[in-house]
This record gives C-alpha cells, structure tokens and sequence, in this order.
C-alpha cells in the first residue's frame, strides 16, 4: 500500500498492524528447536507484512508528506549518494534508519572501556556486556601483542589496550564493521595500541593471545552478526588458531551457549571441534548470559534464555 496522506498517520497505522500482529498467538514447537524455527518464520512474516506499508521518496531523499522528518542525511548513510531518481520504499525501513542514524550519537557504555558506539546502519553492533566482564576478568598471557579476529565495533580490542597490552591487531572481513571499529578506537583514545585491518579471520604472524567472539548461533544468516552458517566462523578460528599464536599462546573464545539450548550444536560438538584443531582447554571462565529478553516468560526462546551460559574458554596449542 502506497500511502500518500499524513506521515504521522501513516506511523499510527504502521503501530495498530504491529499490535494486531503481536496478539496473534504464536506456535511454540514441541522441542526448543522447533520453538526456534517457528520464532524464526513468525519473525519473517511480521517483517513481510509490516514492510508492505509504502511511502515516497524524492530524487533528494525527501519526504514529500505532510508532518515528514528531514531524512536526507539518514539515507545518504544508509542507501549511499542519491541517484537522481524518485523511489517508494517501506515506512518501517524508514523508521529505522531513522533510529539508526541516531543510535550513535548515543553510544552504549560496556564495562571497563568507555562509550564504544555501534552502528544499525553499517549492520555493525556492540558485544554484550558479559563478554566484556569476562574480557576484563581473565588472566592475561602477555602485554606484548593480541589479535581480535572478527572485532566488529573493537571493543574487545579497546578492552585489551585498557589493559595494557601494546599493540592489538584487529581484523573484520566487513568493511562496514571496519570503519565503525575505526571510529570507536579514535573515539577511546587507543590509536596507538590497536591497528586495524580487513582480513578474513586472522591476521599474518603470531602472537601470544589471540581473541575471537564469533557470532553465536549456526543456521541460515538473517543477521551475520548472529549468525554463523555451518559454524564457519567458529571453525575457522579454532582450526587457525594454532598457526597464529606464539609459543606457549592463549586462545580466548568467548561464546554463549544459547545454541545448545536450543539444540543447533552441543557442548560435545564443540569440544570435539577443540580437539580436532589440535588445541586443548586450560581453563575456562562463566558467567550468566544477561539477555534483555530473558525476563519475559512470552518470548518464545525464553526457556532458552533463562538457561544461557556465555563461557571464556583459555585455549592452547597441543
């Protein structure tokens, strides 16, 4: 539906389908993975749905609605120059940019590091807190050199400069993840100890403490900061890890369990691929995952939840 009236209206009628959507009873799956995919399917069809409400868009990205917000520089972030011509596109896609484009002027603080600000439009977001605890807590092999792979918004690579280790080398393979890392780290004050570079994992050379906190569930990507297809990530880092780090290294994965509780992997699953890497585990730290969503008893995943372990795991070469 092309909706030519009164923005705000067209947000009124975008929140009624949001509600009416929402009180539709959900099926819950008789095992946790039948709860996940039905959860993943309902999530679907509410983002088909909910995008079908259309609005237009000018040649300058301007809102030519009655009551319509600048959104120009919102787009520009997002869809990159203008080409010149006028478009449709979806009120909620809209809205979020919207919120996207105003999220990092907020900033999000994590433990021990500062204001570290993700970014909802390069599809670049923070670590949650526990692994940042767990970061600061651990035991430090060495504060000569470390490797964050995958840093996404580098706080795991400020935490380590905070710390006091030299030089930190962080790699993304995303471009987007890139340049928020860059900022973030200009932002802190640790130009000097963290260099960042596009890689896909790991870095060349070695180093004595190698860091990875790689996207926590296996199945079909709908956000590759969440998900690892076929665990590629995962087992990237951990069948590299061993021709990265120094001698006498540490490998630190830090990972929610939430998987396994939903029963997409095992703890044995992922013990076997540690073993199969040629590594061994000396230690590992726990703590309790603090999903925001874990209070509430309607969410479909929130048995899941409540029972999710985010674990440091201190790891070897054999």
């Amino acid at each position: 539906m092309l909706w030519n009236g009164d923005l705000q209206n067209a947000r009124q009628l975008l929140q009624a389908v949001t509600r009416r959507l929402e009180r539709k009873p959900r099926k819950r799956g008789d095992t946790p993975l039948d709860a996940f995919n039905l959860h993943g399917q309902a999530q679907s069809q509410r983002a088909r749905t909910l995008g079908m409400i259309l609005i237009p868009l000018d040649a300058t990205y301007t809102i030519s609605l009655r009551r319509a917000p600048d959104v120009q520089q919102a787009c520009i972030e997002t869809y990159g120059p203008s080409t010149g011509e006028a478009s449709v596109v979806s009120l909620r896609e809209v809205l979020g940019m919207i919120g996207a484009h105003e999220w990092p002027q907020e900033g999000r603080r994590d433990s021990g590091v500062g204001r570290a600000h993700p970014s909802a439009l390069r599809r670049v977001f923070t670590v949650r807190g526990e692994y940042v605890d767990l970061g600061a807590q651990a035991p430090l092999p060495s504060l000569n050199k470390a490797f964050d792979v995958g840093t996404g918004t580098d706080v795991l690579s400020a935490l380590l400069a905070k710390r006091g280790v030299k030089k930190i080398v962080a790699t993304d393979q995303d471009p987007r993840a890139l340049v928020c890392a860059r900022e973030n780290i200009s932002r802190l004050g640790y130009d000097k100890q963290v260099e960042i570079e596009r890689a896909d994992l790991f870095p060349e050379g070695r180093a004595p403490l190698v860091v990875c906190n790689p996207p926590w569930l296996p199945a079909s990507p709908i956000e590759y900061a969440i998900y690892d297809p076929e665990s590629r990530m995962l087992l990237g880092f951990l069948n590299g890890l061993a021709d990265h780090l120094s001698l006498g290294g540490e490998g630190w994965l830090i990972m929610s369990d939430f998987a396994a509780h939903l029963g997409l992997r095992t703890r044995e699953w992922l013990l076997e691929a540690i073993e199969k890497a040629g590594l061994t585990v000396i230690g590992r730290e726990d703590i309790r995952s603090r999903h925001p969503k874990s209070t509430d008893e309607n969410d479909a995943l929130h048995a899941a939840r409540v029972a999710g372990v985010t674990s440091l795991w201190r790891l070897k070469a054999v």
